[in-house]
């Protein structure tokens, strides 16, 4: 089944080059199916490019996916025309007014590790939004930064500044292979990184019902499952495309930024070589995995969300 998406979307003709399935609009509201209605909070700058990637991912399972972009109220972005945001984003706050609730949410990172959370100008908003997603959404997916938010908005969980930036694509070890978000996985996963800050495993474990699912040797917990809010957390970037480190680093090495070559990247870790994509399987599993979980846990009755 497809995930429903605008036609003049830029990731509707994307993601069907690509042979994800796609359906419009006018097309999904003919069929008697009541499809997952999943919402992104969309805190990346480059706004196109993201929304793609999570689609991308969530598009490729067997149920129909009802994607609604949101963005915070106030804030307005720099990277993506207006008119983009204009025609296809909803302001949090009109979310809120018109009542309405989704089967899952998924907040993405922000580039401002650097920010203590209290300086970013949006955040007293997003607490908000942390604390709507417990009547009003099934279950939430924080991705990097997101995911560092909810961990100190929910239990004060402090992110903790990095010597050197976690960069390039690393081993991780399975730890809960029996849960159900990681059916099909390997043991052993390579995950892309990008981040200059860290959760530490010893402050996560010191919370009762915080159980880590996903964790490398090198660069800490990745995946870490919340069940009194519903709520998944990882701090890498399984929806990474295959050029997004590349892309990265071309940047910061443009502009004279220090940086290391991502490591496990390219091969022979040459920056001249094309990278490979070594993660795209887990991705695909990771999220379809949500969204089964999503599909057999939420009340089919939309207004039910978040009630019991």
């Amino acid at each position: 089944m497809p995930i429903t998406l605008p036609e003049s979307l830029p990731a509707y003709d994307i993601l069907a080059r690509e042979g994800v399935m796609v359906m419009s609009e006018g097309r999904a509201a003919r069929q008697d199916i009541r499809p997952l209605r999943i919402a992104l909070l969309n805190l990346m700058p480059h706004k196109v490019r993201t929304e793609t990637q999570f689609a991308r991912l969530i598009g490729a399972t067997p149920l129909q996916i009802d994607l609604h972009l949101i963005r915070m109220t106030e804030h307005q972005s720099r990277h993506t025309p207006a008119a983009h945001m204009a025609a296809f984003y909803r302001p949090f706050a009109d979310v809120v007014t018109a009542g309405d609730r989704f089967d899952g949410l998924i907040i993405t990172g922000a580039p401002i590790e650097h920010l203590p959370y209290e300086a970013v100008t949006y955040w007293d908003e997003l607490r908000r939004v942390f604390d709507w997603t417990q009547t009003h959404v099934h279950s939430t997916f924080g991705v990097c930064w997101g995911g560092m938010a909810m961990a100190n908005h929910f239990y004060g969980l402090p992110k903790h500044d990095l010597s050197a930036k976690a960069f390039g694509c690393f081993r991780h070890r399975v730890l809960v292979p029996a849960s159900p978000y990681l059916r099909g996985f390997s043991d052993d996963v390579l995950i892309p990184v990008s981040r200059w800050t860290e959760m530490r495993q010893a402050e996560i474990d010191a919370v009762p019902g915080l159980v880590t699912l996903i964790a490398s040797p090198e660069t800490g917990p990745c995946l870490v499952e919340d069940a009194a809010h519903r709520s998944l957390w990882i701090f890498n970037h399984f929806e990474y495309d295959s050029d997004t480190l590349k892309l990265e680093y071309d940047r910061d090495v443009a502009q004279g930024v220090p940086i290391n070559v991502p490591m496990n990247y390219y091969p022979d870790d040459d920056p001249s070589q094309p990278p490979l994509n070594r993660w795209r399987s887990h991705a695909h599993l990771l999220y379809g995995n949500w969204i089964n979980e999503i599909y057999q846990t939420t009340p089919y009755d939309v207004a039910q969300i978040g009630r019991a």
